[in-house]
């Protein structure tokens, strides 16, 4: 599995989006961030299919950035699919969201997720998580080794 230092978003609401993508901007972090506006986009980026069939499957993200209320197929269902495929199942993923609900924070990670991280209401709290999510995830983060060959996946 080839990582080719990707970040997916998955976000549906625009402004969060946009808040993301200037946080990170502001915050230095130069790597391509794919959005994905629903569950159902960010599957078929994933693993190249539908919109997506002219991507290269070997290339994936880095790290996914996944809110849980989404349309379509939501975060947790978006979560259940990607860890259910051995070429995406030690995949990053932080669960970036504004919910507060204790049962999404036991599902997400019961589900696999890495780290759960409420967004900041305020911009300069959210810039300073951003900044934070980016290097640790990017930068320090080690990801587990890729594959050597299809036998192993």
């Amino acid at each position: 599995m080839i990582r080719n230092r990707v970040i997916l978003l998955v976000e549906d609401n625009p402004n969060d989006v946009e808040l993301t993508l200037r946080a990170f901007e502001k915050s230095n972090v130069t790597n391509e961030i794919v959005v994905a506006r629903d569950g159902e986009q960010a599957i078929h980026y994933l693993f190249a299919t539908g919109p997506h069939a002219d991507r290269n499957p070997a290339m994936m993200p880095e790290v996914v950035f996944l809110d849980i209320k989404l349309p379509k197929i939501d975060g947790l269902g978006f979560l259940r699919r990607m860890r259910a495929d051995e070429r995406t199942r030690r995949l990053p993923v932080v669960m970036l969201t504004s919910s507060r609900e204790e049962r999404d924070v036991v599902s997400s990670y019961d589900l696999g997720e890495n780290s759960f991280v409420r967004k900041p209401v305020d911009f300069g709290q959210f810039l300073d998580a951003a900044k934070h999510l980016g290097n640790y995830w990017i930068v320090m983060n080690e990801a587990p080794p890729e594959p050597r060959n299809a036998d192993e996946l």
